[in-house]
């Protein structure tokens, strides 16, 4: 089969204008380039779609199993907010509307081009739609809790947890939440314990109120954990990615191995930047700009992530912070606010960067010969400013 386009995007090398990509039957990458190379033969057979082609997105943030909150939360809440929402809202339908909520919308997310997803999991809700799914996912069976006391017994869940999602074909470990929902013993033991899969997705500097919290022990989110009685973290003076990165090395020496999803860095800076590069051989950059819109009207330091040539992806977090779990839309918003940022290079942050992060880089991500990454359309291009229109959505093609 070959499709061809106005433009392909191969991500491992620069778009092709008037390009084809040629897969066998079982949708692996043979070849791609050029219409003009192909013999007559191979050209006439050639099946044109308006638009551009690319690999499979690589969604590497999400929280599916939280789909049934689409649409009940109040936006611009600050983090303090939002998590009394999450609790008040998290278990208001049953198990079976909750399955069937986020059953849903993988199936939608496969159909918009999504072939790998990093999800966030609390419970194993979401393991029986995961297996069945052709969305390559790796799970991060995230923990909480603020008190040391209960860190041996949380982990152990996980644990358990992880034992059950293997025996699904899932692959999954343990993983911390954040610095500020977690005692620091928890947050490091449960660190560890991830690392051990090689793989690790933790909540960096989502908010001012994180950093505040972490820093000065004040703040919105300080004040809400005062007010409920829960042990609040240690006041470091630091950054919040700092005072993890400390006490993670009180388990695991540095340079640590492990591919660690930094996810959101709504306010990171320099000094967090440099500590994580000192201290992580392989840290992913995870931004979710329209989650960090929702929930804090903020937007992640873009520019200063790509000053210091980070590996970014993105996600689409979860329904709960977002309308939709669309790579499409967060494409196009990074685009809005960021306009100097060519499309070539955030798709490699939607793709090849994102399959790399979870260790699926050989399957997916990019048009090499020999993958198997899927393809999607996307319509409606902006060809002047090779940019999203308000018209633009993603199908899969393959």
């Amino acid at each position: 089969m070959i499709y061809r386009a106005d433009y392909i995007f191969p991500i491992d090398r620069e778009p092709i204008h008037n390009g084809y990509v040629e897969v066998d039957d079982e949708g692996k990458i043979l070849s791609c380039g050029e219409v003009e190379r192909l013999d007559s033969k191979r050209k006439a057979k050639a099946e044109y779609f308006k638009g551009i082609l690319i690999p499979g997105f690589a969604n590497s943030h999400c929280h599916v199993e939280l789909s049934h909150m689409k649409g009940l939360f109040q936006q611009g809440s600050g983090m303090d907010g939002f998590i009394r929402q999450i609790n008040a809202l998290r278990l208001t339908v049953s198990r079976e509307e909750r399955i069937e909520a986020l059953s849903e919308q993988m199936e939608q997310m496969y159909e918009a081009g999504v072939s790998v997803m990093a999800d966030i999991s609390n419970c194993d809700e979401s393991f029986e739609s995961k297996a069945s799914s052709p969305i390559y996912t790796r799970t991060y069976l995230e923990v909480f809790g603020t008190e040391p006391e209960d860190a041996l017994q949380i982990l152990d869940g996980a644990i358990e947890l992880q034992e059950k999602a293997k025996k699904m074909g899932l692959d999954a470990a343990p993983t911390p939440h954040s610095p500020y929902t977690m005692s620091p013993l928890l947050n490091r033991l449960s660190a560890a314990e991830g690392l051990k899969s090689g793989y690790l997705s933790y909540h960096n500097q989502e908010s001012d109120q994180e950093e505040d919290m972490i820093r000065y022990g004040t703040g919105e989110l300080a004040e809400d954990y005062k007010e409920r009685g829960c042990s609040m973290p240690p006041v470091t003076g630091g950054s919040a990615l700092k005072y993890f990165l400390d006490n993670l090395q009180k388990e695991v020496k540095a340079p640590i191995e492990g591919r660690v999803l930094l996810v959101h860095n709504t306010v990171t800076d320099q000094e967090s930047i440099d500590e994580a590069l000192r201290v992580l051989k392989n840290p992913y950059w995870v931004v979710c700009p329209l989650s960090n819109i929702f929930i804090n009207r903020m937007l992640p330091p873009l520019d200063l992530l790509r000053t210091n040539n980070l590996t970014i992806c993105v996600g689409t977090d979860s329904l709960s912070s977002n309308l939709q779990l669309s790579m499409v839309e967060e494409i196009r918003c990074i685009r809005e606010h960021f306009p100097h940022i060519r499309l070539e290079e955030i798709l490699g942050w939607c793709c090849l960067n994102g399959a790399y992060a979870v260790g699926a880089e050989k399957r997916f991500g990019s048009f090499t010969p020999g993958k198997r990454p899927g393809i999607v359309l996307i319509d409606n291009i902006d060809y002047k400013r090779m940019a999203l229109t308000k018209e633009s959505r993603s199908i899969r093609i393959l």
